[in-house]
């Protein structure tokens, strides 16, 4: 397992301050509005969509456009703080274990 430092606090509340005014804007309501799980490909519907980072904050990303998806609650509870190469391996693993 890997371990990462964590980040400063107050450099994190303001991320999370730009997540929520990236979630109010219009650029973002297109992109929910199909009310596709970016991970899953499953149509849940544009309000039970969630902001995922695909590059976690408390790994190190950024609250901007080229690092958020719409995810689904499930995919996103999943994967957690996970990078994108992590998250692969998950759903490789799970692919494998459904074969």
């Amino acid at each position: 397992m890997e371990f990462y430092a964590p980040r400063d606090p107050g450099e994190l509340k303001r991320a999370r301050e730009k997540a929520r005014e990236l979630r109010g804007s219009q650029w973002w309501k297109r992109r929910v509005a199909d009310g596709v799980c970016h991970y899953c490909r499953r149509r849940v519907g544009a309000k039970a969509l969630t902001m995922d980072h695909i590059v976690p904050l408390g790994r190190g990303g950024t609250s901007v456009r080229g690092n958020v998806v719409p995810s689904c609650k499930d995919c996103n509870t999943r994967k957690k703080s996970l990078l994108p190469v992590e998250w692969q391996d998950y759903l490789d693993r799970l692919a494998r274990d459904h074969d």
